[in-house]
């Protein structure tokens, strides 16, 4: 139960134990938004405890800058405005205050909810991303457009799909300074987002767009902001007119930060007009990527409906959002590991502790960075594939618990195998694919040929060798040039030293396969 399901001026509710345990958001510190949860709030002002109990609220008028306070054992957030605030107490119950419609809704799941249920994923997965809406609060667009411009903001909100996980949003208002209305983690449905967009109060003053969007890529996009790791950033930038100050630098550190800038453009400058501007290509200095994706143009802001579809499908389009992507969150990386007889137990560990340092360092989840694991001797295991786990925790634990096999060595095989198994299943994917192969000695097999196949197949194949590894078989796998995708170290604990050379070869192979 929020506080703006509230009809009358003052109601009292019961609130069940446990309460304190659930996903409860709560917005201010003693004035609370109508949006947070009654007995949030009532956890957080101390009115109950976790054994839970009567509380009396009262109905208050709305107002601005609700304080994120820590109080408690409870964290509530920051909002800009809310229509309706609500206030809680202590409240001594009676059995003529038993009223139905005053009971908390949770009472009647209280007994199912004495531990922590968690929370039910919704949302559009296809659609998985960190929006930042930044809209124009400019002279320029005036109060009336101003409102048109937050029906539409409102109605691609809602075609998104926002859900716990699926997109997730937020707004800035660009005008004279920069406004953070609310921030990606403050609202997780369509529904909130849609009731806080229309909220927002007009500001007006100059158009410093430019302004905005450094200060959204600077400041919105973090994890204490509600970023989750390895999800695309979106900026959609709107703009009535034309900027007031120059937005080229401001792309650029947006791009820096790896946020792919979309400008919605409505009513462009008039040819009488443009010598007001300071540049009239401002949009393609702008936009992540000067390709005709990323630019959006209405003609005005009356019957928008229409536009509300494209746009969506675009900001929805993962494999085009270009500035996002980084050799952190771009790769396909799988190890092929020797698992021979020579190599036993103890330096087993150690391979796995370099490949382990490895991954640390990449973006893994279903929409960034994939690994995948081969182990090899006579035969081959797949210990687990490129669309096997999700996120960089389940990867590392996966890789802690890979069996030595022990056995022979045929890594020409080996290498077919990866093919086969690994990188086929995903030839048609985005990202770019690695291999990582770590071994100790003498190939029983012919390596060139597969390795060679590997080249063919667009697969970086780096060779890391220890002890009586050939260094003629070691660049024979490797990719060109031969002396930076291949490493050799006389003893296991010196694979630890070569971890940062995998690493910055991988991202530079990936940027130079972007040029």
């Amino acid at each position: 139960m929020r506080g703006m399901d509230l009809k009358k001026e003052s109601a009292q509710v019961l609130c069940p134990p446990g309460c304190n345990t659930q996903q409860l958001s709560v917005y201010g510190d003693g004035v609370y938004a109508g949006v947070s949860s009654v007995c949030g709030a009532a956890h957080h002002r101390g009115v109950i405890s976790s054994n839970g109990g009567p509380v009396s609220l009262r109905r208050l008028p709305g107002k601005q800058n609700y304080q994120a306070v820590l109080a408690n054992g409870i964290q509530s957030q920051p909002l800009s405005k809310w229509s309706l605030s609500f206030s809680v107490s202590n409240h001594k119950l009676h059995k003529e205050d038993l009223r139905i419609h005053d009971i908390c809704i949770c009472l009647i799941l209280a007994a199912r909810r004495q531990k922590k249920t968690p929370e039910k994923s919704t949302g559009n997965k296809d659609c998985k991303a960190e929006i930042a809406f930044l809209i124009d609060g400019s002279n320029n667009i005036g109060q009336r457009r101003f409102n048109l411009q937050k029906n539409f903001v409102a109605k691609v909100a809602l075609m998104l799909g926002i859900g716990t996980d699926g997109p997730h949003v937020g707004v800035v208002q660009a005008s004279e300074l920069p406004k953070t209305e609310f921030f990606l983690k403050n609202f997780t449905s369509a529904k909130d987002v849609m009731f806080a967009v229309k909220e927002i109060n007009f500001k007006g003053g100059n158009s410093n767009i430019g302004k905005a969007v450094r200060h959204t890529a600077q400041t919105f996009f973090s994890i204490a902001n509600g970023v989750r790791k390895g999800i695309p950033k979106v900026m959609v930038v709107f703009i009535d007119g034309w900027p007031s100050d120059n937005i080229e630098e401001a792309g650029i550190i947006a791009r820096e930060y790896g946020i792919n800038v979309f400008i919605v453009s409505v009513a462009p400058p008039s040819p009488e007009e443009l010598g007001m501007v300071q540049d009239v290509a401002f949009i393609d200095k702008a936009v992540c990527k000067n390709n005709s994706f990323f630019s959006f143009h209405m003609p005005s802001w009356f019957g928008t409906t229409k536009y509300t579809k494209p746009l969506v499908q675009k900001l929805c389009t993962h494999e085009q959002l270009l500035c996002s992507k980084t050799c952190y969150n771009s790769v396909n990386i799988a190890f092929l590991i020797d698992g021979s007889s020579s190599i036993g137990d103890q330096n087993f560990r150690i391979m796995l502790d370099f490949i382990t340092n490895v991954v640390r360092a990449f973006e893994v989840s279903d929409v960034g960075a994939k690994v995948a694991a081969v182990q090899f001797t006579y035969d081959q295991r797949l210990e687990f594939g490129l669309n096997d786990y999700a996120t960089k925790e389940d990867v590392l634990r996966a890789i802690y618990n890979i069996p030595y096999m022990s056995g022979g060595t045929a890594t020409g095989d080996a290498i077919n195998f990866v093919l086969r198994s690994v990188f086929q299943p995903t030839r048609d994917g985005h990202n770019k694919n690695f291999l990582v192969l770590i071994t100790d000695g003498q190939s029983y097999d012919d390596v060139r040929g597969p390795a060679l196949a590997a080249h063919r197949e667009g697969v970086t194949v780096y060779s890391v060798g220890v002890a009586w590894a050939p260094l003629d078989d070691l660049k024979d796998m490797a990719s060109e040039p031969k002396n930076s995708h291949t490493f050799f170290s006389r003893e296991f604990p010196g694979l630890e030293q070569i971890v940062p050379s995998i690493i910055r070869g991988i991202c530079r192979d990936y940027l130079d396969s972007q040029k």
